[in-house]
């Protein structure tokens, strides 16, 4: 979800709420308001636990990756697609990072990210005869 609109959800949550019912509304809409926050902290805690228990730059699939990849990805769901965390590189411009996850069969995706976000990436596929 989009910053601005949980932001505005939030802040419209406690106006109806204190408009409503005064104190009690204000209390409620604060208390659901902090457990949508700790509900996602405790989505990317668990989704780091996971990541940091598999090896640095390892995918099932390159190229089931590849295709479940979409521009303005945020990371985090891009290491729950991955299930680890990518090896990084040497970032081609300022401003921007760049990851590398290899499968088994030696094809590779290397994905560039702008604040977090996916903004390019491409897939390596291994020639068939080097796979055998």
């Amino acid at each position: 979800m989009n910053a601005w609109i949980g932001w505005t959800l939030a802040l419209m949550a406690l106006v109806v709420g204190w408009v409503q019912y005064r104190w009690a509304g204000l209390a409620f809409a604060f208390t659901c308001i902090v457990f949508w926050l700790l509900l996602q902290f405790n989505k990317a805690v668990r989704v780091m636990r996971n990541a940091g228990s598999a090896p640095i730059g390892y995918v099932d699939s390159a190229v089931m990756l590849n295709a479940r990849l979409k521009p303005g990805m945020p990371m985090l769901q891009v290491v729950l697609l991955t299930k680890s965390l990518g090896q990084k590189l040497e970032p081609p411009e300022p401003g921007i990072e760049r990851f590398r996850w290899t499968d088994p069969g030696g094809s590779q995706v290397t994905l560039d990210l702008r604040a977090g976000k996916a903004l390019r990436w491409t897939l390596t596929r291994q020639p068939a005869d080097a796979a055998a």
